[in-house]
């Protein structure tokens, strides 16, 4: 198992970074590797990505969603995949996101390339575009989720808004 554990902040407020990171079919517009996520209900993901040229898809459940503080992950089949997305308010317009993220490399090529910190890079990349992606949005997001989701508990509140005009 892999763990990488890497911080940006942006420069906008934790309500639109939080609401942002929720918009999970905007995730291949700044994370490399992903392809395409499919928001199947409040809790399930499919994801498409792609790592050294191989494809792979799994399902993931969101198993604890605070809004404006933090999401956390797992798969529940295919690729070995967990994590946990924390937003902390710095000031009104400043916000530290952190990512942990733990995962289990498939196969020779993956397993050398976490080794190479591949892995580590790519999430550094990622949480980098994603700070440019915000930044550059100039308006805050719409459409982010504010329900919550307890471990242990499901859904206890909110309902996902339909996202017209999202391209993916």
């Amino acid at each position: 198992m892999s763990q990488v554990i890497e911080t940006v902040e942006v420069n906008v407020p934790v309500q639109a970074a939080y609401d942002q990171w929720t918009r999970f079919e905007t995730f291949p517009q700044f994370m490399e590797g992903v392809e395409r996520i499919e928001q199947r209900d409040d809790t399930h993901t499919h994801w498409e990505i792609s790592i050294g040229g191989q494809r792979r898809e799994f399902d993931a459940v969101i198993t604890e969603q605070i809004p404006d503080e933090r999401v956390a992950w797992k798969s529940v089949d295919g690729t070995t995949h967990a994590g946990v997305v924390t937003f902390h308010r710095l000031d009104p317009q400043h916000t530290r996101v952190t990512l942990q993220m733990d995962t289990a490399p498939e196969g020779m090529v993956e397993k050398l390339g976490d080794k190479l910190g591949v892995v580590k890079t790519r999430v550094k990349g990622d949480l980098k575009r994603f700070k440019e992606f915000i930044e550059k949005r100039g308006a805050p997001p719409e459409g982010g989720w504010r329900g919550e989701v307890r471990p242990g508990q499901g859904k206890v509140a909110g309902d996902r808004p339909e996202f017209p005009g999202e391209t993916m």
